[in-house]
């Protein structure tokens, strides 16, 4: 028995396989974006500065929370 293989049937494989490893590239940006977003929140909460800003802003957002949860609870 004489087995031919056509080229077409080798490049198929090889465009499938190409077209599954193409997420690893999105997954490997988001890791870095990750890591990337880490480390600026890092470098904010050692700046006194920001660490002053960020507990404001979430006290100012914890504040707003608290009116709406009150006003449709009818205490004011």
């Amino acid at each position: 028995m004489n087995a031919i293989m056509m080229n077409f049937d080798i490049e198929s494989s090889e465009a499938r396989r190409s077209k599954k490893w193409e997420g690893l590239s999105e997954i490997d940006q988001a890791i870095s974006d990750n890591r990337l977003m880490e480390y600026r929140i890092k470098k904010s909460w050692a700046d006194p500065w920001g660490r002053k800003l960020t507990i404001t802003v979430l006290l100012v957002i914890a504040a707003g929370f608290a009116y709406l949860a009150g006003t449709s609870a009818g205490l004011w």
